[in-house]
């Protein structure tokens, strides 16, 4: 789904005629309206903004354009609900709610997230735990939040 149709989604969803949500926005009813038209698209600020009014990833809002992927266990992150949150209610797109939680990581160190994943995983191959903690570590090294550490 492109961006106008989400848009003009969201609003109708929100039962907000164009002049209503220019209103929560701050912008002008002409710009939802070229918004929802397709002739322009909020700014950052405003994706920023409709993301935390209406409660719905910036990624969501951009019809989806990239595949998240949790930057500590590299779980894909299909539905906003699996997108971590801030303290104050942002989504934070870069981890699962599993790994980042009230803004803080869940996981102190990578070998307490390896633990978890060697012994919660499911292991069809019945490969030696060993090797799996192996495999995790290789994968985890690739994300962004093992890499800084």
């Amino acid at each position: 789904m492109e961006m106008q149709a989400i848009l003009k989604l969201l609003r109708e969803k929100n039962n907000l005629t164009q002049e209503q949500m220019a209103e929560r926005l701050m912008v002008t009813r002409q710009a939802v309206s070229r918004w929802e038209n397709g002739e322009t698209q909020p700014n950052t600020e405003t994706l920023k903004l409709l993301s935390r009014e209406f409660n719905v990833s910036v990624n969501t809002l951009l019809g989806e354009p990239r595949q998240l992927v949790c930057q500590c266990c590299g779980m894909p992150m299909n539905e906003d609900s699996v997108i971590s949150r801030e303290t104050d209610g942002s989504f934070n797109e870069d981890y699962c709610r599993w790994c980042y939680a009230n803004g803080e990581f869940v996981y102190t160190s990578r070998d307490s997230l390896l633990d978890f994943l060697v012994e919660h995983m499911p292991d069809p191959e019945q490969t030696d735990a060993g090797e799996r903690r192996r495999q995790f570590d290789s994968y985890l090294s690739q994300l962004k939040h093992w890499k800084k550490n």
